[in-house]
């Protein structure tokens, strides 16, 4: 990503990820001059990702510096009453032996592009209800902003993603079709979704930020199911390939990769700097407006680095609710084999959904949803390595016999749900320091009655699909309820009108430093039941800029 010699640009924005991409996008297309600061490396697709070489089953590439510093601390004590809900596979047993809770990380790219750089591209709405979960459900909070008003904004960032997507969706209101038409499931996903349909589910084609045909000077998909470990053709439409790409084409933005940010200064009132660890030493960067797009680990670990005299708590702290309210992911996976040969590793990652359970009231007796998908690639389940190691048992010939028969024949099916607000849950400084000498984020995380039972029904679901396919009894199952292990964290610095019990307002404007905003998941009162949050962090970054510009133009 080329840099153009900004002397002081008009807004400085911290992360290249979703928020900060869609951001730098807007204003400078509307003439403002932006520079983007990454903490992570630029990747070469061509060079880091590895679909063309003998190596394509490694994961997606670790370069230095490409993963923010964390840690996280002891995961709660667990019962036997979610003996059934727990992680393990038939070759290997269970993953988690213990009776404690186990890390599997924060999984995450620090880089330019962010996460979009192995996500699988999915590119969802909010369900409507979940706007309103404080006063119709009781639980976690309201967003500040509706549906209605994000509408414009989500047809925007579809734009931009070039999504492709159903012709219909009942469940979420469009004013305007899909930029492309939907891709059709592969052979093997569509003999899941013969079975979901035959226990009466409902099966759509998911909406993903992937060509159908070419777009937007990007080829359509090939299929090769490689979308988690970066796409080389450049097809999917994570933000390096759309936002950024055409931020920087305008002339008025650069993008700045390997450059961390360490603390915000403050004076007169506002966010006077952002001090950087740069290759040359600590630099000070300045600019009218600050926007903080660093994920709800990061962006909470620098507000609270950056405490002072005038904010001793941490900056944008008043409320005392940074790094609180931390949501994580909550998934179910099961995988088992087919007696057909399916040619299971084919395929887009998730090519299909279900949003039966997705509103808030929508499982019996728990409250928020969930959706289900097929999950082959996702899994991992795409590549001979996988079978060997957790498939097919064994050694020498008859093992490889065994690998040849049933290579293409594993179908998985995953459930991701709404994650609530615990009050044990939340982002913390850490006693241990990086590089720079700046304490690192401590990832606290506990799940409540209300997860497991969502859990377990998710669960019921995926099992059941997997036997009416055909499949076999489970050699797999992953679970939430055992194992911590996050792609999509939100809630740490929440929007709200109250600045008693926010961060932001809904705009992503600090209730207290004025030229200072959020634009990340951090932003999240709600997890959703289930939607990828790429496209909605887009939505908010792109609004949150009209409004900036609005300000900017008297």
């Amino acid at each position: 990503m080329r840099s153009l010699p900004l002397t002081e640009p008009d807004v400085l924005i911290l992360g290249s990820g979703p928020g900060g991409a869609a951001l730098a996008w807007r204003l400078a297309s509307a003439g403002l001059a932006v520079r983007v600061l990454e903490a992570g490396p630029a990747f070469d697709p061509a060079a880091d990702y590895a679909q063309d070489r003998a190596d394509w089953e490694t994961p997606f590439p670790e370069r230095p510096d490409s993963r923010g510093a964390c840690e996280t601390g002891p995961l709660q004590e667990l019962g036997p009453e979610i003996d059934d809900i727990r992680s393990w596979n038939a070759l290997t047993g269970p993953y988690v032996p213990g009776t404690r809770r186990a890390d599997f990380g924060y999984h995450h790219v620090r880089g330019v592009g962010g996460s979009s750089l192995h996500f699988t591209g999915e590119a969802h709405r909010l369900h409507p209800r979940a706007f309103t979960m404080k006063s119709t459900f009781g639980v976690a909070a309201d967003w500040p902003v509706t549906y209605a008003e994000l509408e414009p904004y989500w047809l925007e960032a579809e734009r931009q993603s070039g999504v492709a997507g159903p012709a219909e969706d009942a469940q979420r209101p469009r004013s305007a079709a899909y930029p492309l038409p939907a891709h059709p499931f592969s052979h093997a996903s569509d003999r899941l979704a013969r079975a979901a349909r035959s226990l009466g589910l409902s099966v759509q084609a998911n909406a993903l930020a992937v060509p159908s045909r070419p777009y937007d000077d990007r080829p359509d998909c090939n299929y090769c199911g490689g979308c988690l470990r970066g796409c080389q053709r450049g097809d999917k439409g994570s933000v390096d390939q759309t936002y950024l790409r055409k931020a920087v084409e305008t002339g008025r933005c650069e993008v700045l990769p390997g450059i961390e940010a360490m603390r915000l200064e403050t004076a007169g009132g506002r966010v006077s700097g952002v001090l950087c660890a740069t290759s040359a030493g600590p630099r000070l960067f300045r600019a009218p407006v600050v926007i903080l797009a660093c994920g709800a680990v990061q962006t909470p670990r620098l507000l609270l680095n950056s405490a002072s005299e005038e904010s001793p708590d941490g900056l944008c702290n008043e409320s005392g609710e940074v790094g609180h309210n931390f949501m994580e992911t909550l998934i179910f996976t099961a995988s088992a084999l087919h007696s057909d040969p399916l040619g299971s590793h084919r395929g887009l990652p998730v090519d299909w959904i279900c949003w039966d359970f997705n509103a808030p009231d929508a499982i019996p007796g728990v409250t928020g949803g969930c959706r289900f998908g097929c999950s082959m690639a996702e899994s991992d389940l795409v590549g001979p390595v996988a079978y060997a190691t957790r498939v097919v048992g064994g050694w020498g010939r008859a093992h490889k016999r065994a690998l040849r028969a049933s290579f293409g024949r594993a179908l998985s099916v995953t459930g991701i749900g709404e994650c609530l607000p615990h009050p044990e849950s939340r982002i913390r400084l850490s006693t241990r320091r990086d590089a720079h000498g700046m304490p690192i984020p401590r990832i606290e995380s506990r799940l409540g009655p209300d997860a497991f039972a969502r859990l377990r029904f998710m669960a019921r679901t995926c099992r059941a699909i997997l036997a009416a396919a055909g499949c076999a009894a489970p050699f797999e199952e992953f679970s939430s309820a055992d194992a911590f292990s996050s792609t999509h964290v939100f809630g740490t610095c929440r929007m709200g009108h109250d600045p008693m019990r926010n961060v932001v307002d809904g705009w992503g404007r600090s209730h207290r430093w004025p030229n200072l905003f959020v634009a990340d998941a951090s932003l999240f009162p709600s997890s959703g039941g289930g939607e990828s949050p790429g496209l909605t962090i887009q939505a908010l970054a792109l609004r949150t800029a009209d409004h900036l510009l609005s300000e900017a133009r008297p």
